[in-house]
């Protein structure tokens, strides 16, 4: 049996929200797997089901630059929240979100990008490390682009202009007014940014996601005790909510908490006077997927639960 550490127990009450001795067991059956152990759990009913693109767990800044019909997003992350609010180091988060707007989703080639006051801009990262003092790391960007109509930017919680936490664009494509598809544009970049939508429409959702829960969805199902017909018909059930959840087109729109979203664009197209095709969006949260250390607390909780390190 593999052994179980006061890390692995810490990291899978934070992302379950399930007991401790829960969390154990779940470890326990589960071989220390984590992400097995998280099905588990949910599977027993012990964990939330909401989704997450991963765990927010490191700093620095999403920014976004917007140009014409062409908008980019990018993440540069440092060690503390400390850096984000460096003037040099917001000045490099903007002068990259512009970049990419040129060099598109490749982060190879942006790095290899000339920087505004010389270089390249993997040398100006390079000096803003030796100047600042932290480590920092250019990690990834995103464009997007449509042949009419707009492409709209939003930033949550704002450490500075176009730069802060989560960084959101939407594309809009329409021959339609700019002004009603740019204040389309903010309502739905807001709505992403709150909602955290998984795709555009259910058929862009991940197959292996979608196989991994209706796989949590079965096991929850039979424990019903019902007929095959029925737990089938549950499982269907379940799948078809999450999918009009996790897909932006049919999520509820959170401003007015009633209106699909689809129906939001379809009644925006009059205000614009054309057609509206909700072409794509993108959404960057700080850190997402990035795990911190814990080791601090692990020996903490060795301590009082009992639970033993893992000593290398």
């Amino acid at each position: 049996m593999a052994e179980i550490t006061a890390a692995s127990v810490k990291e899978l009450r934070e992302r379950t929200g399930a007991g401790m001795m829960d969390c154990k067991k779940a470890l326990s059956e589960n071989e220390g797997e984590m992400e097995a152990s998280v099905d588990w759990l949910r599977a027993k009913g012990l964990a939330a089901a909401a989704k997450k693109a991963g765990r927010t767990a490191a700093e620095g800044l999403v920014g976004v630059a917007v140009t014409g019909t062409k908008g980019a997003v990018v993440e540069v992350n440092s060690e503390t929240d400390f850096v984000a609010k460096n003037e040099q180091f917001q000045g490099f988060v903007r002068d990259v979100a512009q970049l990419a707007l040129t060099t598109g989703n490749d982060i190879g080639a942006l790095n290899e990008a000339a920087y505004p006051s010389g270089g390249t801009v993997a040398e100006a990262l390079t000096n803003n490390i030796v100047t600042i003092g932290e480590n920092q790391s250019l990690r990834r960007a995103a464009v997007l682009e449509v042949a009419h109509g707009v492409v709209v930017s939003y930033v949550h919680n704002a450490a500075a202009p176009n730069m802060g936490k989560i960084g959101v664009l939407v594309a809009l494509d329409s021959t339609g007014s700019a002004d009603a598809l740019t204040a389309l544009g903010k309502q739905l970049a807001m709505h992403i940014a709150a909602a955290n939508p998984l795709a555009l429409n259910a058929d862009g959702l991940d197959p292996d996601l979608l196989a991994r829960e209706r796989s949590i969805a079965v096991e929850k199902a039979a424990e019903s005790g019902k007929p095959a017909n029925i737990v089938e018909k549950m499982v269907d059930g379940t799948m078809a909510k999450f999918a009009k959840e996790n897909a932006l087109l049919s999520q509820v729109f959170v401003i007015d908490g009633k209106t699909p979203i689809a129906d939001v664009v379809a009644a925006a197209a009059k205000d614009a006077g054309a057609p509206i095709t909700l072409k794509a969006f993108e959404r960057f949260q700080l850190g997402e997927g990035i795990a911190k250390e814990t080791s601090d607390f692990a020996a903490e909780v060795a301590a009082v639960s009992g639970v033993p390190q893992l000593v290398a």
